[in-house]
């Protein structure tokens, strides 16, 4: 979560719109400071205006710069880039005001050691911001950085965990088969290894459709112990985009619709997995039927569907989403994917 991609999209932000009007916001106020400041001498409207204009140039060379240099800073971990920001900080102060010293000396005549003064106050006023920013970043970053430990902690105690009943169940619906299907069998124990490969390998990512094959390899499982009272519908484009998920992201709410739908309906029912692409996102939706006595609340979805909410929304820092709804007689669980921009 820490690697050049999060690196360079925080990089990216700093041209936005609501970015750059925080930063005019922000220097306007430190221009107010520095006009109001005891000591000032001369027209303080005329100070406050000239150190506005030299305030908004750094900020905005600073963000320029770092823009610029977006995809080689990528390569530096948070803390690093950090630095690089102060230096960019300090190297803009002193660029902008040497220009306007040297553009504006003759022009603009300020009272003795005026420029001077200027300029030691506005390099003073960056170096302290800038430790100030760097402090408060580094605290900022070790609360995220044990808040992440203690996610993935849990993270690793979810997807540790395949449920003993099922395990059981999946071993006796073998022991059952071994005589009369023994191919179904093999091909049962190959499933179950792969689950338990991807479940024990901790928390990675993989690509979506490799997160289907094991929904796939869950429901052929599971299959063979409900026979024709589960039927799996498969609603796939021809082609997935490049998105990576959670390991097991799928797989639990596909599981829940079975504990919860399919197992408790005497005849059974039908699973349908859909998933629908755009430009921007990618929707996967698992839906199942809702037995008569869960129509109305349905709390026993909630581990598999808060494993799979906080693993979404730790690999897309928020961006994508896991909700469920009723459709009618329907549960449906929906997952929504941001697709990388390349």
């Amino acid at each position: 979560m820490n690697g050049p991609k999060e690196t360079q999209a925080l990089l990216d932000t700093l041209w936005q719109p609501r970015t750059l009007v925080w930063v005019l916001i922000a220097g306007e106020g430190l221009a107010v400071v520095l006009a109001l400041a005891p000591g000032g001498s001369g027209d303080r409207w005329v100070y406050f205006g000239l150190t506005s204009i030299l305030l908004q140039w750094i900020s905005l060379l600073t963000m320029s710069t770092l823009y610029w240099a977006r995809r080689r800073l990528a390569r530096l971990t948070p803390v690093q880039l950090a630095y690089a920001a102060l230096v960019a900080l300090m190297a803009s102060t002193w660029v902008v005001s040497g220009g306007a010293w040297f553009l504006l000396q003759d022009l603009w005549l300020m009272a003795h050691g005026g420029w001077r003064s200027l300029i030691l106050r506005l390099s003073g006023l960056a170096l302290t911001v800038g430790m100030l920013g760097l402090a408060a970043f580094q605290n900022y970053w070790r609360a995220r950085q044990w808040a992440l430990r203690t996610k993935q902690a849990e993270l690793e105690a979810l997807q540790a965990r395949i449920r003993p009943h099922f395990l059981f169940n999946t071993l006796n619906t073998g022991a059952a088969l071994v005589h009369q299907r023994p191919e179904a069998v093999e091909q049962l124990l190959l499933d179950l290894a792969d689950l338990f490969r991807a479940a024990l390998a901790g928390p990675h990512q993989i690509p979506l459709q490799d997160e289907l094959d094991l929904a796939r390899r869950y429901l052929e499982i599971e299959g063979l112990r409900f026979r024709e009272r589960l039927q799996v519908t498969w609603k796939l484009p021809r082609a997935l985009p490049d998105v990576t998920v959670p390991a097991l992201t799928i797989q639990p709410l596909v599981e829940n619709a079975i504990r919860h739908g399919i197992e408790r309906l005497p005849k059974g029912g039908t699973i349908e997995v859909a998933v629908t692409t755009s430009d921007e996102r990618v929707i996967v939706r698992i839906s199942n039927p809702l037995p008569g006595s869960s129509r109305e609340a349905r709390p026993g979805h909630n581990v598999g569907l808060n494993a799979a909410q906080e693993r979404v929304e730790a690999l897309t820092q928020g961006k994508g989403s896991v909700t469920t709804s009723r459709e009618g007689d329907l549960y449906v669980a929906t997952v929504r994917l941001p697709v990388s921009e390349r």
